[in-house]
């Protein structure tokens, strides 16, 4: 199939970057090129910031129900183009289309249908005493960035875009240039559905260049990123220079943690390995550290490799993969640098550590087999550092402090799972470990209406339900006297 290029959406049209430049789009499982992505820079964001101010007034001033109209067409559009999406995302990321199918996009229409719905439903505050009425006014910003990763990309992006366009403000968003494709397909169907000219604006190109734009604009009121720590913290820093709201959601080095009175059926075990290896590991909430209490370790260990191993790397289009290739040969070499380094730092492969050569079409992709590690110091860089691919570290402990203390040394504090029956120990270990998010005996069971972030160098400030909206708006007090 030939190759063909992207546009960004500009003021309700489609448009090739001004400096006429363009970027190679990868598909991973073959490693060839596809599409080409706009190489698009500042004049590109200049013209985008200024179509998105030029619609936040009318924007602002539709009623909410208008606005949670249009968030819904969009959503029955993604809804209804289901199957192509699905088949998009698979080929930009490299991971399985049934993979896609059952869970980024039906995870995008439900991001526009929640904010669609959950603005309409979102109330003020009011204050009262004998002297005065205090309510809260809720004001949209005006334009907001947005700038999403290359892991979940429709999932992800609409996450962003929902609510800042629920609470009333415009936008400015940029995708990965890595996987660029459905983005590129969100803004067709925004065309096809009819939102209004300028409220949704999407740039592609590197983070350098288009990103660094987006940050450093002064009419950019907000932004949020979710990406590298590195990254967000030199958006944290642009941003600061101008006092604009920032909302960072970055990496992860998470555990599982399992103890010996575990539930441990098929279907837990089943989800513990999900946990680890769904989408490549490519997920900045997968539970790349395990856990596991040392009088159940061995016992756990032997059922835990036998799944593992039984895990099919292949070609995304085949609807009996497991797992399918990483996002770029870059990434790929990363993955497979680290599992060098776990082995230089006393690590024992027990699954994996391995390239995966997939034959016929894919037989130039960039696939790695699902890795299981033991033996490594719990100070060492493979424990401590984010892989973000299909890596995980069994560590045995012995008391619940000493998990405790495990879990906790790291550097980030996205995500936690705990599998246990006692409530007891729930309630006591929930409270003391440092994540964001803790699940118990379930893992990515996500309530849209629940914050989503994390702590340490995992991000800072929350999305997801109230908070997402929240951080798109200006809370103004407004005191009238009795």
């Amino acid at each position: 199939m030939a190759s063909f290029s992207l546009a960004n959406l500009i003021d309700g049209a489609l448009h090739a970057p001004l400096g006429g430049a363009y970027l190679d789009v990868y598909e991973p499982a073959t490693g060839k090129v596809f599409a080409h992505c706009p190489d698009s820079d500042a004049r590109d964001v200049e013209a985008a910031v200024a179509a998105a101010r030029r619609a936040a007034p009318a924007w602002a001033a539709l009623p909410i129900a208008e606005r949670a109209r249009c968030l819904q067409r969009l959503a029955d559009a993604v809804e209804g183009h289901l199957d192509d999406l699905a088949g998009d995302e698979s080929r930009d990321t490299g991971k399985p289309v049934a993979l896609a199918r059952r869970v980024d996009i039906p995870r995008a229409v439900a991001n526009l249908r929640f904010f669609a719905e959950a603005i309409a439903q979102w109330s003020s505050e009011a204050h009262v005493d004998a002297r005065a009425t205090n309510y809260t006014l809720r004001q949209p910003l005006g334009v907001a960035g947005c700038i999403s990763p290359w892991n979940l990309p429709l999932y992800l992006f609409t996450w962003k875009i929902a609510p800042a366009l629920a609470a009333g403000n415009t936008v400015v968003a940029k995708p990965s240039e890595i996987t660029p494709l459905t983005a590129f397909r969100l803004s067709e169907l925004a065309i096809e559905c009819g939102l209004p000219a300028g409220v949704l604006n999407i740039v592609h190109g590197l983070g350098p260049k288009v990103g660094k734009a987006i940050v450093e604009h002064p009419e950019v009121k907000a932004v949020s990123f979710t990406g590298s720590t590195r990254t967000g913290a030199a958006i944290a820093a642009a941003a600061a220079r101008q006092f604009k709201k920032v909302s960072l959601e970055m990496g992860g080095k998470n555990p599982a943690i399992v103890f010996a009175d575990a539930d441990l059926s098929d279907a837990n075990l089943d989800t513990i390995v999900r946990s680890g290896f769904s989408n490549q590991g490519e997920i900045c909430l997968c539970g790349s550290r395990l856990l596991v209490e040392r009088s159940i370790y061995d016992d756990f260990k032997r059922r835990y490799l036998a799944r593992v191993q039984a895990l099919r790397v292949g070609d995304p289009d085949d609807e009996a993969t497991d797992l399918g290739a990483l996002v770029s040969k870059p990434h790929f070499d990363k993955v497979m640098a680290c599992i060098a380094r776990a082995r230089e730092e006393g690590g024992t492969l027990l699954a994996g550590g391995r390239a995966v050569e997939v034959p016929g079409r894919c037989a130039g992709g960039w696939f790695v087999a699902p890795t299981v590690i033991e033996g490594l110091p719990q100070d060492g860089a493979t424990n401590r550092e984010e892989i973000f691919g299909p890596v995980v570290t069994l560590i045995p402990f012995d008391s619940e402090d000493q998990a405790v203390e495990i879990a906790n040394g790291t550097d980030y504090g996205l995500a936690a799972s705990l599998w246990t029956r006692d409530i007891a120990r729930v309630q006591r270990v929930s409270a003391r470990i440092d994540f964001g998010i803790v699940w118990v005996n379930c893992w990515m069971l996500r309530d849209l209406r629940t914050p989503f972030g994390g702590t340490k160098q995992s991000g800072m400030g929350r999305e997801g339900g109230v908070d997402a909206l929240r951080f798109f708006t200006e809370a103004k007090n407004v005191c009238v006297a009795h």
